[in-house]
């Protein structure tokens, strides 16, 4: 596209374009592919594989016209809609140590009382493992009234902690992801690898859009990252908000 700037904006999905794990507006899809489309590249990047993705940008057509779609911390790149690459955890950690973590976060999780709890505790994706205390087949009342339990009660906070210090020296990374869950995924493997696919791009700047940046969120190290310019966001409201006013796109 002429005329667009060197310059590529990220955006996490949850909490930052989307409400958690629902669909991104079409005020919002229309802000950002035609107003800042046309002005700089764009990109998703999020744990959540590629169909959960599509969803929450309503769709396939939506979806492919991000120049860049990094699933799963970028384990599985999209450009354009063509998937171009992707790395699988299993073959990285083997079937011994993937089962250990399996076997501790299940038994981990078993022995918590929580106001609901429901099925998927365990999803296994290409890049990263996804726990689950309230079961990812909850309703949404039920993960809206886990993450205020646990809120207050830090259930997640407790299991990292529990996670951390059982597999010390595995090499793995445990982030809070969403409002409901842990991802687990090799040290580096956290959503600065999706900054390798764009080393050879050139990009003057690369922008960051997040809302879990803080240590222990799963956006703290691209947020971070002396590579990015980082934008902290608490609502999609709130990224459309300083898009607009860094970029004077009214």
């Amino acid at each position: 596209m002429a005329g667009r700037k060197n310059v590529l904006y990220l955006f996490d999905v949850d909490g930052t374009l989307t409400k958690p794990r629902q669909k991104i507006s079409d005020d919002l899809i229309s802000f950002l592919l035609n107003k800042l489309k046309p002005r700089v590249y764009i990109g998703l990047v999020s744990g959540s594989d590629y169909s959960k993705i599509k969803e929450q940008m309503n769709g396939e057509d939506v979806t492919s016209k991000f120049d860049y779609v990094f699933c799963e911390n970028g384990l599985m790149q999209y450009r354009n809609g063509e998937l171009k690459s992707q790395q699988s955890i299993l073959s990285h950690l083997g079937e011994q140590k993937l089962q250990k973590l399996i076997n501790f976060a299940l038994g981990y999780m078993s022995k918590l009382e929580l106001p609901a709890k429901r099925g998927n505790f365990v999803e296994f994706r290409t890049g990263l493992i996804n726990l689950c205390p309230v079961g990812r087949s909850c309703s949404q009342a039920e993960r809206d009234q886990f993450a205020l339990y646990d809120q207050e009660h830090q259930v997640r906070g407790k299991f990292k902690e529990a996670l951390d210090k059982e597999f010390e020296g595995f090499n793995l990374t445990f982030a809070l992801g969403g409002q409901i869950s842990i991802d687990v995924f090799p040290t580096g493997w956290d959503k600065t690898f999706c900054l390798n696919h764009v080393a050879d791009t050139g990009f003057e700047e690369i922008h960051f859009f997040g809302d879990k940046t803080d240590p222990g969120g799963n956006d703290h190290e691209i947020y971070c990252d002396g590579r990015t310019i980082g934008h902290k966001v608490t609502s999609p409201d709130d990224t459309k908000n300083q898009l607009i006013a860094e970029l004077n796109l009214n």
